[in-house]
C-alpha cells in the first residue's frame, strides 16, 4: 500500500490508511474531499452555512467511520459523497420538518391574525377552483398536467410513462395549461 507522502496516492489506499489511524493519511482524504463534499451539500441544501455543518459532521463520520470502506465495492470519493447525499438530505428532512411544525403550531394558536385566516381560505378555495377546473378537462390535457405539477416528472419523463412522443406532450400541456387558465379566470 502506498504510503500518504508519495506524490498522490491513491485516494481508496489513503482511507483504508486513515481507518488504521493514520492521521496523516486522513488529512490528506480530508484536502481532497473536502471541497467536493462542501459541493455537494451546497446543491442539495442551497444553504452554505447549512452545507459548512454537513461538511464538518461527514468529515468527522468519515474519520470515525472509515474502516466501513470497502475498495471492492466503490471508490473512496462515491463512499463519502453517498455519505455527504444522505446526510444532506436528512438535512433537508429535518429542516422542512421543523417549518410544517411550526406551520402546524401557528395553525393552532388562538391569537392568529385575521390576515392568516383570510389566507388560509383563499388558498383553500383557490385549490378547489384548480380542482374543478382540471377536472373539467379532457383526460388527454389533464392526466400530463398532473403527472407534470403533482408528481414533478419532466416533460420527458411524461412523454416515457405514457408512451407517447414528448412533441404530444407537450402540444398537450400547453393547451391543457390554456384551458386550466381560461377557467379560472372565468372564475369557476
Amino acid at each position: 500500500m502506498p504510503h500518504p507522502s508519495e506524490p498522490n496516492p491513491p485516494l481508496d489506499a489513503l482511507l483504508l490508511r486513515a481507518a488504521d489511524g493514520d492521521r496523516e493519511a486522513f488529512a490528506h482524504v480530508y484536502d481532497a474531499l473536502a471541497q467536493p463534499v462542501m459541493g455537494l451539500a451546497c446543491r442539495i441544501l442551497r444553504d452554505p452555512s447549512q452545507a459548512e455543518e454537513v461538511t464538518q459532521d461527514v468529515m468527522i463520520e468519515v474519520w470515525r467511520t472509515a474502516d466501513r470502506f470497502r475498495p471492492d465495492l466503490g471508490t473512496a470519493k462515491a463512499w463519502v459523497l453517498t455519505l455527504t447525499h444522505r446526510r444532506a438530505v436528512d438535512r433537508v428532512r429535518t429542516i422542512q420538518a421543523s417549518k410544517d411544525r411550526e406551520v402546524r403550531a401557528g395553525m393552532l394558536s388562538p391569537d392568529r391574525d385575521f390576515d392568516q385566516v383570510v389566507e388560509t381560505v383563499e388558498s383553500s378555495d383557490e385549490r378547489r377552483r384548480v380542482h374543478h377546473c382540471l377536472a373539467a378537462l379532457g383526460r388527454l390535457q389533464r392526466v400530463p398536467l398532473v403527472l407534470a405539477y403533482y408528481q414533478g416528472m419532466t416533460y420527458l419523463e411524461v412523454a416515457r410513462s405514457l408512451s407517447t412522443p414528448e412533441g404530444t406532450v407537450k402540444s398537450r400541456m400547453r393547451k391543457g395549461l390554456e384551458q386550466l387558465r381560461a377557467c379560472l379566470e372565468a372564475g369557476s
